[in-house]
């Protein structure tokens, strides 16, 4: 990994740990408003996107930046970080310890880094994933710097498979995994990533929501499906402060079939 990828995993790593340490001092302490999507946001959202944001701003110059709580706006420019300041707010209020900090490195529009950060699970996650980006770039998707694949094993039920709470409508008698709802879709897809589901449905994520998971599931050898529009590459000058992009994560591309018949009653 040349020093270009060093650097950018190094600041990830580096800037998220800052931030999560601060959080970890909220969690579960502060309250919180209801914005105009009816999602949740706290002073702690709003301080992790700002400290984020400024550290971007300092490390990487000329960079473009996408986040949930100030820039919705994708700036078109060649580079561009996408960020959840705090994946997970609901958890992070009620004291319930499953919530990330997420970032994702754009170019020209497609993630080719992400970096998502548990700090009450003490997980870090990133991966590099080329796609059809033309980049030389490095591979593998990791846990905790040890590499992570997705599951080769055929559903059953004593396998897992992760609904959001717009997605409950899938869930029927004869659905053919043990469901599973943990309410921070980034967290959702790299349980996916990492072997432990085989697969998980959000059915209004945002486009920070999705960026640093992009790259990490489909590094780790995971089949991400769009069911409506694709979320990526970005395009210049659009707000994305209100679009959704409903998403079916299963560990391979043969469960493609299995699965997608449940999401029918689903409202996407």
């Amino acid at each position: 990994m040349n020093d270009f990828w060093h650097t950018i995993l190094d600041f990830a790593q580096t800037t998220t740990a800052k931030v999560g340490k601060q959080l970890m001092q909220d969690f579960g302490r502060v309250q919180a408003s209801q914005k105009a999507d009816g999602t949740l946001v706290t002073q702690s959202d709003k301080w992790a996107d700002q400290t984020l944001r400024d550290a971007i701003a300092s490390t990487f110059p000329g960079y473009g930046i996408l986040s949930e709580e100030a820039d919705r706006v994708f700036p078109g420019t060649e580079w561009c970080w996408v960020i959840d300041p705090l994946d997970g707010t609901t958890n992070f209020t009620r004291g319930i310890p499953i919530w990330s900090i997420s970032l994702g490195l754009l170019y020209r529009g497609i993630p080719i880094f992400g970096f998502i950060y548990a700090p009450p699970l003490n997980q870090t996650f990133h991966g590099f994933w080329q796609g059809n980006s033309g980049l030389a770039t490095p591979t593998g998707a990791f846990l905790n710097h040890h590499p992570i694949h997705s599951s080769p094993d055929a559903p059953s039920n004593n396998h897992f498979f992760n609904l959001c709470s717009r997605s409950t409508a899938a869930m029927q008698p004869d659905f053919p995994c043990k469901i599973r709802m943990l309410g921070v879709a980034s967290y959702n897809f790299l349980t996916v990533a990492t072997g432990a589901t085989l697969g998980g449905i959000e059915a209004t994520p945002k486009v920070w929501d999705l960026a640093g998971a992009w790259v990490i599931v489909q590094a780790a050898g995971a089949t991400w499906k769009s069911l409506k529009t694709e979320p990526f590459p970005l395009t210049t000058g659009e707000d994305y402060s209100d679009r959704s992009f409903p998403t079916l994560v299963v560990s391979r591309s043969e469960l493609v079939p299995v699965f997608t018949p449940f999401l029918a009653n689903v409202k996407i």
